[in-house]
């Protein structure tokens, strides 16, 4: 065995023998330890299967979801949306090239996966009474299901694959990265690596291959230069579509490029799926909302390109029109969960969301399935075209699909692949060979090219000939600069196992550029919007191209290309009509001949070779630096904890650290039972809400939000967190509340104490906990006599949520005193000094109904100064008779305010059974502002 031990620090890893391989075996490998990867390997080891999940980094913190995510972007939840719509949705936004019979595997099976990551810990928002808070981002469907506690999703599978039953079937191989697939008889029979660690050459039998290795985050070159700083998670380089290619897999779909918006010169998402809920949206330099398309896709994202590069631009994410605690808010999610540098990003310019709008920009392009439509080609149950081998999550093509389309394939893939075992014959020396070659030829030159040399240089010839808009001369004259870039690539060096995994990635970086090339120079047409914009055939081509363009690795080498009819819709949507039929074969795609100085009688000779310095590139914009490791810990009792957590501990051994004289240490611990999870964990953790140092509370705090999907309701949970109300640090008592209120183990009692809290957040979740339990007395009483305007605008929203419910339950408000009750402390909350409560006020009504004695005030808020009652008033206006409320929202679609306008649109939307509705309506369907023209058009 070759290893770095020993090794001078300044000489070269030796190259280790094939034959000295470490070989691996199992029935099911996974390849990738992120989304898709964890849940294939947790359901083939629940149907019996021996796994093996190798992951070049540490399952612990690796792939997209390794920071956590802050919300579900489809989730098909039960009365709130229906699988049909989601799939029309979806084949709409892909231009009608789909596989719908995928698609609709997200659909149906989303929600269930919904509930089985609940039952991990995973938490979705829920609304006061327990069901989903299911948000409407788009036009059209509510499918964005916000995470509250996003951030460790992660940490939530990594417990359940070290759970005792799962570590008996499920091995796991950090700092492993396999670089092929092996086959045998045409079907995957394992795959071949290496440790990135000592550089040790590992092979491995399987009886099913899954790859869930994510996108090609690695593919376009960002603006600011530096190699890692993608839109992507940069460690996704492409390494499951160059695996796929070369074990003879068909890809498709692979000229739809992945483009999203993001924040100017910062490689986070401008994050409108997590800013638009609360009120943010997107605006040119004029204030004006100008997205027509109704979901994200190309489409979108041309009107996006066009807007930044006309005179309109910039473009913003809009939010500084915001109240204060919808940018708190946010700030917690962006700067936490999304990207934790964020905040630190925007402080450095001066910028702050309450004065500033942020500005955005383009990323650079990538494939993606989830988020587009570019990946490897599956079936409903994630198999691909070679027998025996998987592929999941955004590796995949299935549109759109997202994080819970990761998860559902995953399941699907780990729940086929079960079915087989080890592969028995011999794994075939000539794969074993290659791969090895692969591998280790950057150690036989160590002092070649450095790895960020080579890939600045690749990826810089991505984004000038691929990157749209596109052309077939450009898109030629990126095949040949690829084609050159295999000798800068073989001649790179290294010295370390660290670099051979780089110079490995550039390999995988290198097949996707060129697929991207070929398959967007093969599709003759222009498709998804700025996706596949080609300058040359500017028209969308049904007649030819209502195709998928599959390509693949042929018996020789060759890249050969078919274009593959789509079948025949599960869901009929308006403007496609796909008929099936056969496929037709196109071959090879040949770069164009493309002129570079005119036609000569005879060419000058050239004075030198021409032969281009493979050591010479431009200086890339980033060095990369490995990561410095991690400080000694100061305790030995840290230690023993962190050993312990592998151990699956019980409560009792865990107990005298968490009674440790040293407050890290009591954290630690805290830590350790939120990770393993023995029974009695609920109120051990709510002991230590009442801990003396701050730091353990929190952490306490935070546990207990995150577990509470999986606690318990047990009376000595309940107990514990009871007493935690009496707690001086208002973190206890507002994570106490929370939990209380998620298990539904309080009463209105206990909850009308805490209205009388003098911190605003715990009176806040004192509100959320009294909506629960319908305590329409104890909220009306606070809606007038709480200081707080903030805790007066969540009375205003918990009580339009208590009517809508009664209203559900058929109450009829004169035989209901509690309506009597809404209605009173609405009305009182409409002479609110503050405008935002009587925004909400009035926005209540519209969920309540507008009594007949409040019309009128509605009628005249329309005039009021601040924009906010004046939406609201339009929202109450809803609800209102047709006779009074048309004439007066007519008027309001002439506002200068867009959201005003908006809310009239929607309020009249409601009211298009009339005639006088429907010729407002008509009115705006030319507004300045493409929102509220989107509706108008959607009403009519």
């Amino acid at each position: 065995m070759t290893t770095s031990v020993n090794r001078p620090a300044d000489s070269p890893l030796a190259v280790p023998s094939l034959t000295d391989a470490e070989e691996l075996t199992c029935d099911v490998l996974v390849v990738g330890g992120g989304t898709a990867g964890t849940m294939a390997a947790l359901t083939a080891a629940e149907h019996g299967a021996n796994v093996l999940l190798l992951e070049k980094a540490h399952v612990r913190h690796s792939g997209a979801l390794a920071m956590g995510m802050d919300g579900v972007n489809n989730a098909v939840i039960p009365g709130r949306a229906e699988p049909d719509d989601y799939v029309a949705e979806i084949t709409r936004a892909n231009d009608g090239i789909v596989d719908q019979s995928t698609v609709r595997q997200t659909a149906t099976r989303g929600f269930a996966m919904v509930q089985r990551l609940e039952s991990y810990g995973v938490k979705f928002e829920k609304d006061e009474h327990g069901d989903y808070a299911v948000r409407q981002v788009h036009r059209s469907g509510s499918y964005v299901l916000p995470m509250p506690e996003g951030k460790d999703v992660k940490k939530v599978l990594y417990r359940q694959l070290r759970r005792r039953e799962m570590r008996e079937r499920i091995r796991i191989e950090n700092r492993v990265m396999p670089v092929r697939v092996l086959t045998s008889g045409g079907r995957a029979v394992g795959a071949a690596g290496f440790n990135t660690r000592t550089g040790r050459f590992v092979q491995v039998r399987a009886g099913a291959v899954i790859l869930a290795t994510g996108a090609c985050g690695r593919l376009g070159l960002p603006a600011s230069g530096y190699l890692y700083g993608t839109y992507e998670n940069p460690t996704n380089a492409g390494d499951g579509y160059a695996m796929a290619y070369h074990a003879g897999a068909e890809l498709t779909g692979i000229e739809c490029f992945q483009i999203n918006p993001l924040i100017k010169d910062y490689n986070g998402p401008a994050c409108a799926y997590v800013a638009n809920p609360f009120g943010g949206y997107q605006v040119n330099r004029h204030g004006e909302r100008f997205v027509d398309s109704d979901y994200w896709s190309g489409q979108m994202m041309a009107e996006f390109a066009a807007e930044v590069a006309s005179d309109r631009g910039p473009v913003y994410l809009k939010l500084s029109h915001l109240p204060e605690e919808s940018v708190s808010a946010l700030e917690t999610i962006l700067h936490s969960t999304e990207r934790p540098t964020r905040g630190t990003f925007h402080s450095g310019r001066g910028h702050d969301y309450r004065t500033h709008d942020v500005e955005m920009h383009i990323s650079e392009i990538g494939l993606c399935g989830g988020h587009s439509a570019s990946g490897v080609r599956v079936d409903d149950h994630a198999r691909t075209t070679v027998p025996r081998l998987y592929a999941a999550g955004d590796l995949a093509c299935v549109p759109h699909n997202y994080m819970i389309g990761a998860f559902v394939f995953g399941d699907l893939a780990g729940a086929d692949a079960s079915q087989y075992s080890a592969y028995e014959g011999e794994l075939p020396g000539e794969q074993l060979r290659e791969a090895h070659e692969l591998i280790y030829r950057p150690l036989r030159n160590p002092d070649g090219p450095p790895q960020p040399q080579v890939e600045y240089k690749l990826r810089r010839f991505v984004n000038d000939y691929v990157a749209p808009p596109k052309s077939g001369a450009r898109l030629s004259l990126a095949l040949e600069a690829f084609e050159r870039m295999r000798a800068d690539i073989a001649a790179m060096g290294a010295r370390t196992a660290h670099e051979l995994m780089r110079c490995a990635e550039v390999t995988f970086i290198r097949d996707c550029a060129e697929m991207a090339a070929r398959s967007s120079l093969a599709r003759t047409e222009s498709r998804w919007g700025l996706y596949h914009d080609r300058l040359d055939h500017p028209a969308r081509d049904d007649a030819s191209w209502f195709h998928h363009l599959d390509l693949h690795k042929s018996p020789s080498g060759a890249m050969e290309f078919t274009a593959r009819p789509v079948a025949p819709y599960l869901v009929p949507v308006d403007g496609f009509t796909p008929v099936g039929g056969l496929s037709r074969s196109l071959g090879e795609v040949h770069a164009e001949d493309v002129a570079t100085a005119g036609s000569r009688v005879l060419a000058p000779v050239a004075a030198g070779s021409g032969a281009e310095d493979s050591k010479q590139g431009p200086t890339p914009g980033e060095r990369y630096e490995p990561s410095a490791p991690a400080p000694e810990q100061s305790s030995a009792r840290l230690l023993e904890l962190v050993a312990l957590a592998d151990e699956e501990p019980e409560l009792a051994a865990l107990q005298p650290y968490l009674s440790d004289p040293v407050p890290a240490v009591r954290r630690e611990a805290v830590a350790v039972l939120t990770e393993t999870l023995p029974p009695g964990t609920g109120s051990a953790l709510a002991a230590a809400l009442c801990d003396t140092a701050a730091e353990v509370r929190a952490t306490a705090a935070a546990s207990l939000r995150e577990l509470v999907e999986t606690l318990p309701p047990e009376p000595e949970l309940r107990d514990g967190l009871a007493a935690a109300l009496a707690e001086p640090d208002p973190v206890v008592r507002t994570a106490a509340l929370d939990v209380l209120r998620a298990l539904r183990l309080g009463d209105v009692d206990l909850f009308a104490d805490a209205l009388a809290d003098s911190d605003t957040a715990v009176r806040i979740e004192a509100v959320r906990a009294l909506v629960s339990v319908d305590a329409v007395g104890e909220l009306a009483r606070a809606a007038v006599t709480d200081p707080s305007r903030e805790v007066r605008v969540t009375i205003a929203k918990g009580l339009a949520t208590v009517g809508a419910e009664r209203l559900a339950d058929d109450l009829p408000p004169s035989t209901d005193p509690a309506a009597d009750l809404i209605a009173a402390a609405l009305t009182a909350l409409l002479d609110d000094p503050d405008a935002l409560v009587r925004a909400a006020a009035y926005g209540a009504l519209g969920t309540t109904g507008c009594p007949a004695t409040l019309t009128e005030r509605a009628v005249a808020a329309l005039s009021e100064q601040a924009w906010q009652v004046r939406a609201g008033a339009a929202t109450a206006l809803s609800v209102v008779d047709p006779e009074v409320a048309v004439p007066a929202l007519a008027k309001a679609l002439a506002d200068a305010n867009a959201d005003v306008r908006k809310a009239a649109v929607l309020a009249l939307t409601r009211h298009r059974a009339t005639e006088e509705a429907r010729a407002a309506l008509a009115t705006a369907t030319s507004d300045s502002d493409a929102d509220v023209r989107a509706y108008a058009a959607r009403a009519l």
